[in-house]
């Protein structure tokens, strides 16, 4: 496989993709440890304190695969209708077919196609991705003239306002004086009600930074590291990628466990509506500055990767280019391999292994789940003829 700029395949994109795969089966397996009862429920310190170190280790998941496919896909070097052709193969028809899997098994079937007429399935929420992908991939076509013109100075300046706006949820929280009102549409699903900012009002949601801020940002940050960013010594990205990954992390866990104490009282099990839990996650957002933080950190690691060995060609590779399937299908086979450990070992201090039970049980359920999608994708791949539309 080429780039689109006919070089060699990027050694560095395939480990990258295999292991935000894993890092968005780690996300999930941690959900249940904050997630629960009405929404929002933590039953001990313990699972409070590794929900927040599992969660914010690997919370730039998101953020990566859209720098990833910027990093090869753009400016794009076809013609617009080529490149949607590509990814509806790619990307739209196994979507079609997953969700609609998703729709059968989980929930009632009637009510989960009524509502795909609007949006994705609450109960497989991890489809989110997909309409954000598709949004994207919408803009490019716009985008790419000025992306094959610009120059480096001129990315940077729209990239600095884009790392302004990761600061934006955590203003609007300052602003608000903590925990923020919450508004509910027509799902019953939860929608805080934003402290306005920059000519935000009740009669305008185009504030702004509107236009320049959440994913558009990982776009803009895979055209300059494609375009900009030459090999780095190993000293040098250790001296960036450290503090950035230590700086984010910092941001997110701190914000996260502060959150819970202060709505808990240091008291537990703590819980209550899923908006409680939204205001929790405020600095595990994937439009916030831990996480972009955390984002850059692991790319800079990522393209010192040069290994393509036998386990590149054997294992890695094809499990890369069965990365889409994966994160497609994964929670099918993660919810059930999740709750039998967790049935098996207990939670928090009182579980089998006492303080070490939350996090062995995030960590076996995640490479367990991994493992068996990866094996069951690549697979599936390989069938002849409908491989890839199953899979991507």
């Amino acid at each position: 496989m080429k780039t689109q700029l006919g070089s060699s395949r990027e050694i560095w994109i395939d480990w990258l993709r295999v292991a935000a795969c894993f890092m968005v089966i780690l996300v999930h397996c941690t959900e249940p440890f904050y997630l629960g009862g009405d929404g929002a429920l933590i039953l001990t310190e313990t699972d409070a304190f590794w929900s927040s170190f599992f969660d914010s280790f690997v919370r730039s998941c998101v953020p990566l695969f859209i720098i990833a496919s910027s990093y090869l896909q753009f400016p794009i070097h076809y013609s617009t209708g080529e490149f949607f052709r590509r990814r509806a193969v790619r990307i739209l028809i196994p979507f079609i077919i997953w969700t609609t899997v998703y729709a059968l098994v989980w929930g009632a079937p009637a009510e989960n196609f009524k509502n795909l007429l609007l949006n994705f399935n609450y109960s497989a929420g991890h489809l989110w991705f997909v309409y954000m992908l598709i949004g994207i991939y919408l803009l490019m076509p716009i985008l790419s003239p000025w992306a094959e013109k610009v120059e480096k100075k001129e990315l940077q300046i729209y990239l600095g306002i884009w790392a302004f706006t990761t600061m934006i949820p955590l203003i609007r929280d300052w602003a608000a004086g903590g925990s923020v009102s919450v508004i509910y549409g027509p799902s019953g699903l939860p929608r805080q009600a934003l402290f306005p900012l920059w000519g935000e009002a009740s009669w305008n949601a185009y504030g702004t930074f509107y236009y320049f801020s959440g994913f558009i940002g990982y776009l803009l940050l895979g055209l300059y590291f494609r375009k900009f960013v030459g090999e780095i010594s190993w000293k040098k990205t250790l001296f960036i990628s450290i503090p950035s990954f230590l700086a984010g992390f910092a941001v997110s866990f701190a914000g996260f466990i502060r959150r819970v104490m202060e709505t808990s009282d240091g008291i537990f099990p703590t819980g209550g509506l899923v908006e409680k839990a939204v205001w929790w996650e405020t600095t595990w957002c994937n439009d916030t500055v831990g996480v972009a933080l955390m984002a850059v950190a692991w790319i800079l690691m990522f393209k010192k990767i040069k290994s393509e060995g036998c386990f590149y060609q054997k294992i890695l590779l094809p499990v890369s280019k069965a990365s889409y399937g994966i994160y497609l299908i994964h929670l099918l086979i993660l919810v059930p391999i999740s709750g039998a450990i967790r049935n098996m070992l207990g939670s928090g201090e009182e579980g089998l292994l006492g303080f070490w039970t939350t996090p062995v049980e995030i960590l076996a359920s995640g490479i367990a789940a991994f493992i068996i999608t990866a094996a069951v994708s690549v697979v599936m791949q390989k069938i002849p003829k409908v491989g890839k539309y199953l899979i991507g």
